[in-house]
């Protein structure tokens, strides 16, 4: 195996810059999201976000510096076709002052997403939408790149691969498919950005997305206006690696 062009420690402060530090459990409290928005302002630095269920948004856009945005989650996680349902929760984000809004696409039901999609667009105008295209259920190329069209079409600021809430979540081959479409699109080739999310726990995890970034957007999309990470342990192992505490099990080289 070729050696690592990039130490360790550097994907570890890149994966920090660009992390949506993640907590949608059905039983978060209050006192949940204030402990993530503690984790959020960490002593190696902050992370890009927190994202949250729209209940709690307004409370951690309270609790954060300007620095760090808030995101909120809308139609999430089933990703049905009712447009008033997507619009309400849309709505609850753009009330409490969060800054971006992560969108399930109908994924079952592609024929209904456009429109769906473009009520939200037009519900969020000014925020940061993240479209979430549930690719582990998508499964083929064929229908991710359609799932892929419709939210480019659509206005979509970022695509992103998954909720974590299915048995597939993130994967290298999903996140080729959703750069392909970003890079091969002449209006969205350097504006748009891309999310993965679900199952990526470590530094070494993180690295292959950032590679794969790198490759299809350039080194210049490696920022947290064109690349995050949705996960809601990975900060654990960025500080481990950050403070040279890291066992090579736990993060090693990819």
């Amino acid at each position: 195996m070729a050696a690592d062009p990039r130490p360790l420690q550097a994907t570890a402060r890149i994966a920090l810059a660009c992390l949506d530090l993640t907590s949608l459990n059905e039983a978060d409290t209050e006192a949940d999201i204030e402990a993530l928005c503690a984790r959020a302002q960490g002593r190696f630095g902050p992370v890009a976000a927190v994202c949250v269920w729209p209940r709690f948004a307004a409370r951690a856009r309270a609790l954060l510096p300007a620095g760090i945005a808030v995101a909120a989650v809308a139609n999430f996680p089933e990703g049905g076709s009712d447009v008033d349902r997507a619009l309400r929760d849309t709505e609850a984000i753009v009330h409490s002052g969060a800054q971006e809004v992560d969108l399930v696409l109908p994924y079952r039901d592609l024929a209904a997403a456009p429109a769906l999609l473009a009520a939200v667009r037009r519900a969020c105008a000014g925020l940061r939408l993240k479209v979430i295209l549930e690719t582990g259920e998508l499964q083929t190329e064929a229908l991710v790149a359609r799932a892929s069209r419709i939210a480019l079409d659509g206005g979509a600021d970022f695509l992103k691969t998954s909720t974590g809430k299915t048995p597939r979540s993130a994967s290298p081959e999903a996140a080729r498919w959703l750069l392909a479409a970003i890079a091969t699109d002449a209006q969205a080739r350097h504006r748009v950005g891309f999310k993965p999310a679900g199952g990526i726990r470590t530094v070494a995890d993180a690295g292959v997305y950032i590679d794969l970034v790198a490759a299809h957007l350039g080194a210049a999309a490696l920022g947290p206006a064109r690349f995050r990470i949705g996960a809601s342990s990975l900060l654990a192992d960025i500080e481990a690696v950050l403070a040279g505490t890291a066992r090579p099990a736990d993060g090693g080289r990819y």
